[in-house]
Parts: structure tokens; C-alpha cells; sequence
């Protein structure tokens, strides 16, 4: 049975790209901690804590929960009328544009996985002493997904390519594809904790990780690209890798508990069927992030917790390398080639979790992080792919207790619409330049729910 839970577990986060929510890392891990805004590291309570700070899987006893969320995205972006510098191309460019009134563009799709997405979980923790735990926690650690379809700049600014590519549109001159691209992260980590003493608690997990990406209709990049026959359409491509967290919890009183956590750096593989898209020949790692947390029992039903945390997206290449050098000659795919641009994140979580019955516990948070997507010079573009600007999210939770050491536990997350101002702009071959002022956007919802079993 819980061979199996774990398979199915690992199959759905698979198939199960989420956009998430502090840039693309998931508001929280576990549906308690989702119901309290992601504040988790010194609050556990179910066994994600593995991928929150693993010292407080040692105080949850033998334990195992399973669940899903629902996640619901809504992104795109707008722009007004495209103006062009240097005449040339971009000038032609800019008058098929406005011709076409390609000037709203949404990035959600339709149907499953391009409107929703289910995203699975699985922890289970086992005590081998009163100071000592095993267990694991699989999960889906953000990602990112767009489907604009084929009205997107990026399909009609582009050299002629073969109809098959995607069909022909404006008369035959552009064969317009569809453009978007997709990516998930699954995580399965193995954790041990260990009570140091009545006060302190330690715990690591090993982060075993695999990763999916696909792009499509991205050819407009050929001539910037340094291996044009691995930029775009090449279907999935998979990379591995591994990262670490460690961490601490300690009691300083009754009422007060602390606890910090790091994680490393994942050095993954290459994604090679995109080796001329991201840099370093296709390959985007995982950022280290470190935070600190306090839990504080306010009153016997009132516990109330904070976490701040640091997600150092701009320390990868990938994701922090500014796309803007490809104005300077930087090729796509090169040894540290342009990335998306994005900076470090601050993320602020705040929850609270009242005990409004014996089986009934009630919760709530606040999660704020300032977008990390910069939209400088070719930022805008290159993020209408990737649009993470979201930054505040209103949460609510609840835990019912079914008798036996069962209880089911649900979280709901509304992340607040955020819009961010910027310049489409993209350069031509003859050194033109197409630009347009607009702004990316998105909000999002979801819903999850989890059995939760004690043993």
C-alpha cells in the first residue's frame, strides 16, 4: 500500500507542470503549511517538512500523508501599438503587427494542463527511536507553462520556415507556430531527524531531482541561437540532478520555537534537445534558498507563525543571466549565454492556526514576495513566456479529524492579479529594433486536499 501511494505519487508530479507562485517556487510544501501562507520552518505539521526544513520531521511520529492540488494560473500580456528604430525589418515587422491588431495575448491555454493542473504529494515518516526519524517527501517544486497558440510576436517575427512548422497564415509570407513553453520539477527527498536534545533538533534531506522542459515556436532565435537545430519544437527534454537541505529547530521557551534552513544549489544535466536555448549548452539549475522562521503559542488554541526567506534566483545562470546581452552578439545556448534575467526574491509568510475543536483546526496567511521578473530591454519579451510577477497570496486552511489518526487537511491559495509594466522590444537582423509599450500579467487559484494518517 504505501509502495504504492509513493509510485503514484512520482508518476502524476510526471505529468504535472505548476506554475507556482513565489516566482516559480510553490508558495509552501504540505497543504497545512499552504494553509498558512508557507510559514513551515519552525511550525511543522505534516510530512512535506522534508522539503521545508527537515529537522521538524523528528516531532511528527510515524506518519504518512497523500494529496493533491488543484492549480489555476491565469497569464498573458498586453501591449499597445509597435513602433520600430532604424526603419529596416523591424519597420516591416511593426506594420505587419499593427496590421494584424496582435495586441492582447493570453498564455493560459484551455483544458487540462493549460488551464489547470493537478499537482500530487506524498510524505511518510517513521520514528526509529524517540530521537531519531526517517522518511520521505515527493513533491512538485514549481515550474512554469505558457500556451499562447499561434498570435503570439514571437510566431509572425520570424524568417520563413516550412509550412509543416506550423502552418502558413498572413498569406503565405509566415508560417505562424505555436509558441509557449512548459516546465516541471519533481523532487524526491529523503530526510533524517534528530532530536540533539529536549531543545534542538537537526535533520538534512538529500533532494533527488528530475526535470521536463519543452519549447515551442521559438524559431524567430535561429540567427541568435548556437546550435539552431536544438532551440525549439524538439518535444521533452528531461535533466537530473541533485540539491541539499539542512536544517535546525529549537525551542528557546514554552511558547517561543526558531528554526533555519539552506538549501543547495542543484547542478543539473543538460537539457540537450534545448542546448541552443538555455545557456551552457542547455542547462538550467535550481537556485539555493535559505530561511529562517519563528512559531509562537500565543494563547492554548492560538499558534502563530513567521518565515522570511531568500530564493536566489539571480546566482543561476539560466534564470538570472540578463537576456539583453544578445544585443551585444551573446548567442543563445553559449557558455554562459543570456538567461531571463531574473533577480533574487525575498519572500515574507505569515500564518495562524487556531484550534477550533477537538477535530477542527482552522487556518490563515499572508505570503508576499516582490516579483523577481525584470523587464528591462528584452526582459519584457523573454518573461511573456515566463511571467512569475506575481507577488502577495491570501491563504486558508483547515485539518478535520476522522478518528483513528485519520484527518483530512485542505488549503485554498488566491495570489492576488499583478500586472508589471515594460517594453516589448526585439531586434532584427539588419540591427532594427521592434518595441512596443505593454505589461505582463497573472493571477492564480488553487485548491488542494490531503488524507493524513498517524500510525
Amino acid at each position: 500500500m504505501k509502495k504504492s501511494l509513493t509510485a503514484l505519487a512520482i508518476s502524476a508530479a510526471l505529468i504535472a507542470p505548476a506554475f507556482a507562485t513565489n516566482g516559480m517556487a510553490p508558495v509552501g510544501l504540505g497543504q497545512a503549511a499552504k494553509g498558512m501562507g508557507g510559514a513551515s520552518i519552525a511550525y511543522p505539521q505534516d510530512t512535506l517538512q522534508g522539503g521545508n526544513n527537515p529537522a521538524g520531521m523528528v516531532h511528527l511520529g510515524n506518519r504518512m500523508d497523500v494529496g493533491i492540488e488543484i492549480f489555476m494560473p491565469d497569464r498573458g500580456f498586453n501591449v499597445g501599438e509597435y513602433g520600430s528604430q532604424g526603419g529596416g525589418d523591424a519597420a516591416g515587422a511593426a506594420g505587419m503587427l499593427n496590421e494584424i491588431e496582435a495586441y492582447s495575448f493570453d498564455g493560459t491555454g484551455s483544458g487540462v494542463m493549460e488551464s489547470w493542473f493537478p499537482i500530487p504529494e506524498f510524505g511518510y515518516n517513521r520514528m526509529i527511536n524517540d530521537n531519531l526519524s526517517v522518511g520521505v517527501s515527493v513533491f512538485g517544486n514549481g515550474g512554469m507553462n505558457t500556451t499562447y497558440g499561434n498570435n503570439h510576436p514571437f510566431s509572425h517575427l520570424l524568417a520563413a520556415i516550412p509550412a509543416e512548422e506550423g502552418g502558413p497564415c498572413e498569406a503565405n509570407v509566415f508560417a505562424c507556430p505555436d509558441v509557449g513553453i512548459d516546465l516541471m520539477q519533481l523532487f524526491v527527498a529523503p530526510t533524517i531527524s534528530y532530536k540533539v536534545n529536549d531543545k534542538l533538533s537537526i535533520g538534512a534531506s538529500l533532494n533527488l531531482i528530475a526535470a521536463r522542459f519543452s519549447a515551442e515556436g521559438l524559431y524567430m532565435f535561429d540567427g541568435q541561437s548556437s546550435d539552431m537545430s536544438a532551440l525549439t519544437n524538439n518535444g521533452n527534454s528531461y535533466a537530473y540532478g541533485a540539491s541539499l537541505r539542512v536544517g535546525m529547530q529549537a525551542q528557546l521557551s514554552d511558547a517561543i520555537t526558531v528554526g533555519a534552513t539552506y538549501q543547495t544549489k542543484a547542478n543539473m544535466s543538460e537539457f540537450d534537445e534545448y542546448a541552443g536555448l538555455f545557456p551552457d549548452q542547455g542547462t538550467m539549475d535550481i537556485p539555493a534558498n535559505w530561511g529562517v522562521g519563528i512559531a509562537i503559542k500565543a494563547t492554548d488554541k492560538l499558534d502563530i507563525a513567521m518565515d522570511v526567506m531568500q530564493i536566489m534566483y539571480g546566482e543561476t545562470i539560466a534564470m538570472g543571466n540578463s537576456p539583453n546581452s544578445l544585443m551585444t552578439g551573446a548567442q543563445l545556448g553559449n557558455s554562459n549565454g543570456p538567461g531571463f534575467g531574473w533577480e533574487n526574491q525575498t519572500v515574507y509568510k505569515l500564518g495562524m492556526a487556531y484550534q477550533y475543536s477537538d477535530d477542527l483546526t482552522l487556518r490563515a496567511g499572508l505570503n508576499y514576495g516582490e516579483t523577481p521578473v525584470n523587464t528591462g530591454g528584452l526582459g519584457f519579451a523573454f518573461n511573456t513566456l515566463a511571467p512569475g510577477v506575481t507577488q502577495k497570496h491570501v491563504t486558508l486552511g483547515f485539518t478535520k479529524g476522522l478518528g483513528d489518526g485519520a484527518s483530512i487537511t485542505g488549503s485554498y491559495i488566491r495570489t492576488m492579479s499583478k500586472s508589471q509594466d515594460g517594453l516589448f522590444m526585439l531586434g532584427a537582423p539588419d540591427h532594427t529594433s521592434l518595441s512596443s509599450d505593454g505589461e505582463i500579467k497573472m493571477d492564480q487559484h488553487a485548491f488542494g486536499i490531503s488524507y493524513n494518517k498517524k500510525f
